[in-house]
């Protein structure tokens, strides 16, 4: 048979090219950040690593990344990331040489997605945490972060209760949207305006809006 027929009867293995794309690009670039895509690929085929990892999902966490740069600086001793998913937006603040991190611990309610953020951040070492839990138990005053991150606020049903049990004077980044037509999101706001009115927070540094196809992503950054 020859290699013309046999490429166009045979089914691609999509994880296993996918597994050699990372590594090769992981070699030309020197990037810890896609060596760590490849493990995933490799470790985890049934993570939707795809998804977490798309240009929009890129986009917002580049926004959020250099905004917080902008705003806040890149010293953290310990940082909080809240639906954390996958341990991405941690990966892309251990990727940039600005920020200098103590400790990234990135919380999720679940429980399948903590092996594959730890296995996304595993040259950090004991930089990076992967936990299960949920955000309302989390205790923000006994020793909590110096940073808060929670890019999912149109999931939360009482964003300004849930900012109440953070310690006052801690720094947050909050993201919410628009997009009214997704079932899973209860709680969005037309504008970053109508945001900032629902957070409350008792300094804004940077407030802005981060338009996309579908709709609109608002960021806010400041303290309770």
């Amino acid at each position: 048979m020859s290699d013309v027929t046999r490429s166009s009867t045979t089914q691609p293995d999509w994880h296993e090219n996918a597994f050699d794309l990372t590594r090769g690009i992981a070699a030309y670039t020197g990037s810890r950040l896609v060596a760590g895509l490849a493990r995933v690929v490799g470790r985890h085929p049934d993570a939707a690593i795809a998804n977490a990892f798309n240009h929009k999902q890129v986009a917002s966490k580049l926004w959020a990344r250099d905004r917080l740069f902008d705003t806040l600086g890149g010293r953290f001793e310990k940082v909080w990331i809240l639906g954390g998913w996958y341990g991405v937006f941690a990966a892309m603040l251990f990727d940039d040489p600005r920020f200098d991190i103590g400790l990234v611990e990135s919380y999720d309610l679940d429980d399948r997605v903590a092996a594959v953020a730890s296995t996304l951040n595993a040259d950090t070492g004991a930089r990076f945490r992967a936990l299960t839990g949920d955000m309302y138990d989390l205790d923000y005053r006994g020793g909590g972060p110096d940073l808060v991150v929670n890019t999912s606020c149109e999931h939360i049903a009482d964003v300004r209760g849930w900012l109440d049990g953070l310690a006052a004077g801690t720094r947050v980044l909050l993201q919410s949207n628009d997009y009214f037509s997704e079932p899973t999101h209860i709680n969005c706001v037309p504008s970053v305006e109508a945001f900032a009115d629902l957070a409350r927070l008792a300094r804004v540094d940077f407030a802005g809006t981060l338009p996309t196809r579908k709709y609109n992503r608002f960021m806010l950054i400041g303290a309770v």
